[in-house]
C-alpha cells in the first residue's frame, strides 16, 4: 500500500475513533498565561513563556492544560485515541551552578504536586509510588542526569515512561539527517539552546521526534515503539509539563506548544522564528592583527621563559600532586575538587568564629563559597582509619540525590593529614539541639517531631532501597539529623557509611557506631545490616518522641524503659513533657508512634520491619503492622528480660570503636 493511502487510512480511523469524543486541540505561541495553562509548584509565566524551574534548588514546577482531554473514545472502547503534540522547549543552566535535573511531557490523571518529588524523580514521581500502576501516567522524560535508580543510559537522553521514571525505551538526544536518514546528529539539552520535539501516538505506536528549532521535522523519528496504553491511560486526563531541580539547577522552559487528537500536523503551526534566546554570552576573543601578534610575541616570551620556570616546576611538582592532582577513584564520583584557597576564604581562615561544631570525626565551619551558605568538614587523615572514612563519605553521600539527604557539595585533598568536604549549610542545626535545647520556644511540637521522623525514614528508604546497592549509614542519631532553613530533615554525615549487595549484612572485626544506638547483633557479631539501621532509627523515634537521650546517667536505657511502660499498661508516660504540656497531639498517634519504636528496636534482626513498612506506618498507609506488636514483644521480652540493649561493657568487649552522643 503506498504513503498516501497508509495516511487516509489511519486519517478514517482518526474520524472513526473521534466521531463518538469531543476533539481537544490548541496552539500556544509563546503566548502563555493564566487562563490557557495551570500551574502549580514553581511554575510560573515570564514574559508569556511557561518556566517550569527557575534559580530555587530542590523545586518541581507542574503546568497543565487546564482541562481534562478525553483519552478513550466515548463508546467505551478500551483503545485509547490517537493524539499529536509539539512543543519548543530551552533547558539553560544558570552561570556557574551544576545544571540538573530535567523535564517531562506526561499525561495524568491528576494536577497539583501531591506524590511527587524533585532531583531525580523530575517532579513525576516520588521514592514511594515510582513503579505503581495505580499512577496511570505516560511520559516522555529529557533527562539531563544519569541515574542508576532508574538505569539511565546516559546524562542526556530522551524516555519513554509508563507509571516509572525506568524508561521502558530511551535513546541519546539527537536527530537523524542524511538522504537515507543514516547519520545522527546529537543534541545536547541544556546547552540554552531552543529544540522542537513532536510527539505522535496513533495505532498503538509512539513516534518522538526532535530537532533543532527552524529545522524540518526528520523523517526517522528518534524513538519508535509499540506500546499499549490501554491500561495506563484513564477516560479523561490531564496533559502537561513537569521539570524538577535538586542540588543540580538549571532553567526548563516551554516557549510554545500545540497538541491535538485529529490534526497530525498541528506542530507546522508553531512558530520558529525571531524565538528568544537563553544561550549563556560567551566571552568575545578579538582576532584582529594586533591580537595576533600579541599571541606570537606571547608565544616567544613562554618559551624563553621555559627554562627559567622548569627547575621551579620541578620542585613544586611534588607538593602541587599532593594537594591537587585527581586520582582514579575521584572521578568516580559527582562532587568536584573544590581548591583549598577557595575554602580557606570562605571560611575566613577555619577561624575559632566560623567553627559550629566538632564531631567524632572533625570540626565544622560554616562558609560562603561562591554566594552559597556552606559547611565545610575538616577531617584528620592522617591515619588509614581516617582515609578510610573520608572515602566512605565521598563514595556515598557523593553520588546520593534526595531531598532528604544532606548534599555534598564538593572536597578537596589538602597536604598535611586534612581531608576536607563542603556541603549545603543547614541553618536550623541538628535535630539534638530542637529537642534538647534549653531554649523552650525551640523544642519542637509534634507535628514538626512527626514530620522530622518522616523526613528521615525517607531519606534512610531512599539509602536501604533507591540504589542498585544498600547505603547502610550505621550512625543514625539525633546530632546527625539536620534541618535546614524550611525545617525540612536531612540525613547526614556519611563517614562510617558502607556499601553491600541487598539483603546482605556487612561483616567486620571492627564495630563502629554511638552508644545507645546500636543494635544487639552489632555488637554480638559484627553484623551491619539494613536491619541495624532500623534500630537505629526506632531508638530515634524514642528519642524524638520522649525527649530523653538513649543512655544517661544513672537511668535505665531508652529502649528498656519504654518497654517496660508498655508491659505495664503506662506507655503513655513516657512522652515528652513538652508535648504533655502542649497537647497538640492525640493520645492514640503519640502510643501508636512509640509502638513503631519499639518495633523496631526488636532484638531479632528480621522481626523488625524494613524502612518502606516503617514510611507506610508514618503515613498512615498501612498501621495493621502496628497490630504485629503484641506478640514480637511479648515474645521479646521473654527471652531479653530487656538486658538486649547493649552496655557500655558489652561494647568494651566486643572490641568495639564508639562515641558518645556529647561527643558528635
Amino acid at each position: 500500500m503506498s504513503s498516501p493511502l497508509i495516511f487516509l487510512f489511519s486519517f478514517l480511523i482518526l474520524l472513526f475513533l473521534l466521531s463518538s469524543s469531543s476533539a481537544t486541540e490548541f496552539i500556544y505561541n509563546t503566548n502563555f498565561s493564566s487562563s490557557n495553562i495551570l500551574l502549580s509548584g514553581n511554575a510560573s509565566l515570564d514574559s508569556s513563556i511557561l518556566t517550569l524551574t527557575n534559580l530555587t534548588s530542590f523545586s518541581i514546577g507542574r503546568a497543565f492544560y487546564p482541562f481534562k482531554i478525553p483519552t478513550k473514545p466515548s463508546n467505551s472502547s478500551s483503545s485509547p485515541l490517537p493524539f499529536s503534540t509539539s512543543f519548543i522547549f530551552s533547558i539553560s543552566p544558570f552561570k556557574h551552578i551544576l545544571p540538573g535535573h530535567g523535564f517531562v511531557f506526561f499525561l495524568s490523571p491528576f494536577t497539583g504536586t501531591t506524590g511527587v518529588s524533585s532531583a531525580q524523580h523530575l517532579g513525576l514521581f516520588n521514592l514511594t509510588n515510582d513503579g505503581n500502576p495505580d499512577n496511570h501516567v505516560f511520559g516522555v522524560e529529557f533527562d539531563v542526569f544519569k541515574n542508576q535508580e532508574f538505569n539511565d543510559i546516559d546524562d542526556n537522553h530522551v524516555g519513554l515512561d509508563i507509571n516509572s521514571l525506568t524508561s521502558f525505551s530511551s535513546h541519546a538526544a539527537g536527530y537523524w539527517v542524511g538522504e537515507d536518514d543514516e547519520e545522527f546528529e546529537d543534541l545536547k539539552l541544556n546547552d540554552g539552546h531552543n529544540y522542537q520535539v513532536w510527539i505522535d501516538f496513533l495505532d498503538s505506536r509512539i513516534n518522538v521526534t526532535m530537532a533543532p528549532v527552524g529545522r524540518k521535522r526528520p523523517r526517522r523519528p528518534l524513538i519508535s515503539e509499540l506500546v499499549n496504553l490501554s491500561s495506563v491511560l484513564l477516560d479523561e486526563m490531564y496533559v502537561g509539563f513537569c521539570g524538577a531541580t535538586g542540588q543540580l539547577v538549571e532553567s526548563h522552559k516551554i516557549l510554545s506548544w500545540s497538541f491535538s487528537n485529529l490534526n497530525f500536523s498541528i506542530g507546522d503551526a508553531l512558530v520558529t522564528s525571531n524565538l528568544p534566546s537563553f544561550l549563556l554570552p560567551k566571552r568575545s576573543v578579538t582576532r584582529s592583527k594586533g591580537f595576533i601578534i600579541g599571541v606570537s610575541m606571547g608565544i616567544f616570551f613562554v618559551i624563553g621563559s621555559a627554562s627559567v620556570i622548569f627547575v621551579r616546576f620541578l620542585r613544586g611538582k611534588t607538593s602541587k600532586r599532593n594537594e591537587e592532582e585527581t586520582e582514579d577513584w575521584e572521578l568516580e564520583y559527582w562532587p568536584h575538587q573544590i581548591s583549598y584557597e577557595d575554602i580557606h576564604a570562605a571560611t575566613k581562615g577555619f577561624s575559632d568564629q566560623n567553627m559550629v561544631g566538632f564531631g567524632g570525626n572533625g570540626k565544622v565551619y560554616r562558609g560562603i563559597l561562591q554566594g552559597v551558605e556552606v559547611a565545610v568538614k575538616r577531617i584528620p587523615c592522617e591515619s588509614e582509619k581516617g582515609m578510610r572514612e573520608f572515602l566512605s563519605e565521598i563514595s556515598s553521600l557523593g553520588r546520593l540525590k534526595h531531598r532528604n539527604v544532606v548534599p555534598l557539595r564538593g572536597w578537596c585533598k589538602k597536604e598535611r593529614g586534612n581531608l576536607i568536604l563542603v556541603y549545603d549549610y543547614m541553618s536550623n542545626g541538628s535535630l539534638d539541639k530542637r529537642i534538647f535545647g534549653v531554649d523552650e520556644n525551640k523544642t519542637l511540637t509534634w507535628e514538626e517531631r512527626i514530620k522530622v521522623l518522616k523526613d528521615v525514614a525517607d531519606g534512610l528508604l531512599y539509602l536501604h532501597e533507591g540504589w542498585e546497592v544498600s547505603v547502610l549509614h550505621r550512625d543514625i542519631k539525633a546530632s546527625n539529623v539536620l534541618l535546614d532553613k524550611d525545617m525540612n530533615a536531612r540525613l547526614g554525615d556519611f563517614g562510617l557509611a558502607r556499601i553491600c549487595h541487598h539483603g546482605q549484612p556487612t561483616n567486620t572485626t571492627q564495630v563502629i557506631g554511638t552508644v545507645g544506638y546500636m543494635a544487639p547483633e552489632l555488637v554480638q557479631r559484627g553484623r551491619a545490616s539494613t536491619h541495624t539501621d532500623v534500630f537505629s532509627f526506632g531508638v530515634l523515634i524514642l528519642e524524638v518522641v520522649c525527649g530523653r537521650r538513649p543512655t544517661e546517667q544513672d537511668k535505665p536505657g531508652l529502649v528498656a524503659w519504654v518497654w517496660r511502660l508498655m508491659e505495664r499498661a503506662e506507655l503513655y508516660d513516657a512522652l515528652d513533657e513538652h508535648l504533655k504540656w502542649r497537647r497538640d497531639h492525640e493520645t492514640e498517634e503519640a502510643e501508636r508512634v512509640l509502638r513503631l519504636g519499639l518495633l523496631c528496636t526488636l532484638p531479632e534482626p528480621c522481626a523488625r520491619p524494613t524502612m518502606r513498612q516503617v514510611v507506610m506506618v508514618l503515613e498512615e498507609e498501612d498501621l495493621s503492622l502496628i497490630e504485629k506488636l503484641n506478640s514480637a514483644a511479648t515474645s521479646a521480652v521473654k527471652a531479653a528480660s530487656f538486658s538486649f540493649h547493649p552496655t557500655v561493657e558489652e561494647i568494651s568487649r566486643s572490641r568495639i570503636s564508639f562515641t558518645t552522643q556529647e561527643g558528635r
